[in-house]
């Protein structure tokens, strides 16, 4: 029934209509009903890597899931990378408990740990260029360093 300014009584106000909880119910029937291809997520991951287009890329130069030679009875052995970038050379070691890295030559370097649509988590590297992060990556990850002026990013991968 209206009142005299034409509202009407019977119904809730916007106030109480919960638009958070609309948009997650919208998210989860998108993903069942209408699933983002595999190639299209793979593509959006590749160009939010170049929103630095000013930063250099850092080449994988070692993987030790590729380059290195198996040794028996080791198991869960850690990954280790290197990338190159000009003067610039940074070791990772990727383990189940986190991420042990070094960037050489050692100097006052911001590490970021990139995991797609996530906030990239800072890490502090110290004096001798060494940082550490508590959780591993649990999809495609790159790291951006920040020297100075210098900008510098790996390529993405997977763990």
């Amino acid at each position: 029934m209206s009142d005299a300014n034409g509202t009407n009584d019977d119904t809730e106000s916007d106030d109480d209509f919960d638009t958070g909880l609309l948009e997650e119910e919208l998210r989860q029937a998108a993903a069942v009903l209408d699933p983002l291809p595999p190639a299209l997520l793979q593509s959006a991951v590749d160009a939010y890597a170049l929103h630095d287009l000013d930063a250099r890329v850092a080449e994988l130069t070692f993987d030790s899931l590729v380059d290195a030679l198996p040794v028996r009875g080791a198991t869960d052995a850690p990954r280790l990378l290197t990338f190159t970038a000009g003067e610039v050379m940074l070791d990772v070691e990727v383990t189940e408990q986190g991420l042990i890295g070094q960037v050489l030559p050692p100097g006052p370097v911001r590490v970021e740990l990139l995991g797609g649509p996530q906030p990239a988590a800072a890490l502090t590297a110290d004096d001798m260029g060494r940082f550490t992060a508590g959780t591993a990556p649990s999809g495609p990850f790159a790291l951006r360093l920040r020297t100075g002026d210098d900008v510098v990013v790996t390529e993405w991968l997977r763990v």
